[in-house]
Protein backbone atom coordinates (compact mmCIF):
# COMPACT_ATOMS: atom_id res chain seq x y z
CA UNK A 1 0.00 0.00 0.00
CA UNK A 2 1.36 3.42 -0.87
CA UNK A 3 1.52 6.36 1.54
CA UNK A 4 -1.33 8.42 0.01
CA UNK A 5 -3.65 5.41 0.30
CA UNK A 6 -2.75 4.93 3.96
CA UNK A 7 -3.45 8.59 4.72
CA UNK A 8 -6.73 8.47 2.79
CA UNK A 9 -7.84 5.39 4.75
CA UNK A 10 -6.78 6.90 8.10
CA UNK A 11 -8.38 10.34 7.64
CA UNK A 12 -11.92 9.27 8.64
CA UNK A 13 -10.56 7.47 11.70
CA UNK A 14 -8.67 10.58 12.80
CA UNK A 15 -11.78 12.69 12.19
CA UNK A 16 -14.04 10.41 14.24
CA UNK A 17 -11.50 10.17 17.04
CA UNK A 18 -11.19 13.95 17.22
CA UNK A 19 -14.98 14.33 17.14
CA UNK A 20 -15.33 11.79 19.95
CA UNK A 21 -12.78 13.59 22.10
CA UNK A 22 -14.49 16.95 21.58
CA UNK A 23 -17.91 15.50 22.49
CA UNK A 24 -16.47 13.79 25.54
CA UNK A 25 -14.93 17.06 26.72
CA UNK A 26 -18.23 18.91 26.18
CA UNK A 27 -20.13 16.29 28.18
CA UNK A 28 -17.63 16.50 31.03
CA UNK A 29 -17.94 20.29 31.04
CA UNK A 30 -21.74 20.06 31.10
CA UNK A 31 -21.55 17.83 34.18
CA UNK A 32 -19.56 20.40 36.15
CA UNK A 33 -20.51 23.81 37.43
CA UNK A 34 -18.15 26.32 35.76
CA UNK A 35 -17.65 28.50 38.85
CA UNK A 36 -17.13 25.86 41.52
CA UNK A 37 -16.08 22.79 39.55
CA UNK A 38 -18.63 20.71 41.46
CA UNK A 39 -21.03 18.31 39.80
CA UNK A 40 -24.26 19.73 38.40
CA UNK A 41 -27.66 18.47 39.55
CA UNK A 42 -27.99 15.81 36.82
CA UNK A 43 -24.48 14.47 37.32
CA UNK A 44 -24.96 14.42 41.09
CA UNK A 45 -28.29 12.62 40.85
CA UNK A 46 -26.92 9.76 38.77
CA UNK A 47 -23.91 9.24 41.02
CA UNK A 48 -25.85 9.67 44.28
CA UNK A 49 -28.38 7.05 43.26
CA UNK A 50 -25.55 4.58 42.66
CA UNK A 51 -24.09 5.29 46.11
CA UNK A 52 -27.50 4.76 47.72
CA UNK A 53 -27.94 1.46 45.87
CA UNK A 54 -24.53 0.21 46.98
CA UNK A 55 -24.58 1.53 50.58
CA UNK A 56 -28.16 2.21 51.73
CA UNK A 57 -27.19 1.59 55.35
CA UNK A 58 -24.31 4.11 55.37
CA UNK A 59 -25.33 6.85 52.91
CA UNK A 60 -26.35 10.30 54.10
CA UNK A 61 -27.66 13.12 51.94
CA UNK A 62 -26.94 16.72 52.85
CA UNK A 63 -28.25 20.04 51.62
CA UNK A 64 -26.33 23.23 52.26
CA UNK A 65 -27.71 26.72 51.81
CA UNK A 66 -25.57 29.78 52.42
CA UNK A 67 -27.23 32.15 54.88
CA UNK A 68 -27.73 35.77 53.84
CA UNK A 69 -25.88 35.26 50.56
CA UNK A 70 -27.65 38.17 48.88
CA UNK A 71 -26.24 40.43 51.61
CA UNK A 72 -22.73 39.17 50.79
CA UNK A 73 -23.20 40.15 47.14
CA UNK A 74 -24.81 43.48 48.04
CA UNK A 75 -22.21 44.43 50.64
CA UNK A 76 -18.99 43.00 49.22
CA UNK A 77 -19.80 42.66 45.51
CA UNK A 78 -20.44 39.75 43.19
CA UNK A 79 -16.75 38.85 42.93
CA UNK A 80 -16.71 38.33 46.70
CA UNK A 81 -19.89 36.27 46.38
CA UNK A 82 -18.19 34.12 43.76
CA UNK A 83 -15.22 33.68 46.10
CA UNK A 84 -17.60 32.53 48.86
CA UNK A 85 -19.26 30.05 46.48
CA UNK A 86 -15.88 28.70 45.36
CA UNK A 87 -14.65 28.39 48.96
CA UNK A 88 -17.86 26.63 50.01
CA UNK A 89 -17.47 24.20 47.11
CA UNK A 90 -13.86 23.50 48.02
CA UNK A 91 -14.73 22.92 51.69
CA UNK A 92 -17.68 20.68 50.86
CA UNK A 93 -15.68 18.69 48.32
CA UNK A 94 -12.77 18.25 50.74
CA UNK A 95 -15.18 17.08 53.43
CA UNK A 96 -16.75 14.53 51.07
CA UNK A 97 -13.35 13.11 50.20
CA UNK A 98 -13.39 9.84 48.30
CA UNK A 99 -16.49 8.51 50.04
CA UNK A 100 -18.91 11.03 48.60
CA UNK A 101 -19.90 13.52 45.96
CA UNK A 102 -20.66 17.23 46.19
CA UNK A 103 -22.76 19.30 43.80
CA UNK A 104 -23.88 22.85 43.26
CA UNK A 105 -27.61 22.75 42.68
CA UNK A 106 -27.76 26.40 41.71
CA UNK A 107 -27.35 29.82 43.27
CA UNK A 108 -26.10 29.33 46.81
CA UNK A 109 -27.46 25.80 47.23
CA UNK A 110 -25.27 22.73 47.44
CA UNK A 111 -25.86 19.03 47.96
CA UNK A 112 -23.69 16.12 48.95
CA UNK A 113 -23.92 12.42 49.57
CA UNK A 114 -21.39 10.70 51.79
CA UNK A 115 -20.87 7.53 53.74
CA UNK A 116 -21.08 7.80 57.52
CA UNK A 117 -22.14 11.45 57.35
CA UNK A 118 -23.68 11.81 60.82
CA UNK A 119 -20.32 10.96 62.40
CA UNK A 120 -18.54 13.72 60.47
CA UNK A 121 -21.10 16.45 59.82
CA UNK A 122 -20.00 18.66 62.73
CA UNK A 123 -16.63 19.13 60.98
CA UNK A 124 -18.40 20.28 57.81
CA UNK A 125 -20.60 22.69 59.70
CA UNK A 126 -17.56 24.27 61.33
CA UNK A 127 -15.67 24.49 58.02
CA UNK A 128 -18.60 26.19 56.30
CA UNK A 129 -18.70 28.89 58.98
CA UNK A 130 -15.11 30.02 58.41
CA UNK A 131 -14.81 33.48 56.83
CA UNK A 132 -13.45 33.91 53.32
CA UNK A 133 -10.79 36.48 52.50
CA UNK A 134 -11.33 38.28 49.20
CA UNK A 135 -9.08 41.10 47.98
CA UNK A 136 -7.80 41.66 51.50
CA UNK A 137 -11.29 41.86 53.02
CA UNK A 138 -12.76 39.29 55.35
CA UNK A 139 -16.19 38.12 54.24
CA UNK A 140 -18.25 36.37 56.93
CA UNK A 141 -19.86 33.09 55.90
CA UNK A 142 -22.57 31.03 57.47
CA UNK A 143 -24.55 28.13 56.15
CA UNK A 144 -27.53 26.03 57.09
CA UNK A 145 -27.01 22.29 56.75
CA UNK A 146 -29.67 19.62 56.63
CA UNK A 147 -28.77 15.96 56.82
CA UNK A 148 -30.77 12.80 56.18
CA UNK A 149 -29.45 9.33 56.94
CA UNK A 150 -30.91 7.33 54.05
CA UNK A 151 -31.44 4.20 56.16
CA UNK A 152 -33.90 6.13 58.37
CA UNK A 153 -36.33 6.63 55.51
CA UNK A 154 -39.38 4.38 55.13
CA UNK A 155 -38.63 4.10 51.42
CA UNK A 156 -35.00 4.46 50.40
CA UNK A 157 -34.76 6.93 47.55
CA UNK A 158 -32.67 9.96 46.67
CA UNK A 159 -35.79 12.07 46.14
CA UNK A 160 -37.08 11.30 49.63
CA UNK A 161 -33.62 11.82 51.17
CA UNK A 162 -33.29 15.25 49.51
CA UNK A 163 -36.76 16.23 50.68
CA UNK A 164 -35.98 15.15 54.26
CA UNK A 165 -32.63 16.98 54.24
CA UNK A 166 -34.40 20.07 52.88
CA UNK A 167 -37.01 19.95 55.66
CA UNK A 168 -34.27 19.50 58.26
CA UNK A 169 -32.30 22.42 56.86
CA UNK A 170 -35.23 24.83 56.76
CA UNK A 171 -36.45 23.78 60.22
CA UNK A 172 -33.32 25.43 61.64
CA UNK A 173 -32.48 27.96 58.91
CA UNK A 174 -33.31 31.00 61.01
CA UNK A 175 -30.73 30.17 63.67
CA UNK A 176 -28.08 28.71 61.35
CA UNK A 177 -27.81 25.49 63.28
CA UNK A 178 -26.98 22.06 62.04
CA UNK A 179 -30.12 20.07 61.39
CA UNK A 180 -30.34 16.30 61.19
CA UNK A 181 -33.04 13.82 60.42
CA UNK A 182 -32.29 10.25 61.38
Amino acid sequence: MDLPTIFAAGAPLIGWTTHGLVLNRRLATARRDPLTGLHTRDSFTARAERIIQRHPDRASVLLVDLDHFKAVNDTHGHAAGDAVLAATAMRLSAWCGHSGIAARLGGDEFAAIVLDGPDRVRDLFEALHQPVTHVGRVVPVSASVGLCAVAALPVISLTDALAAADRAMYAHKSDGRLARRR
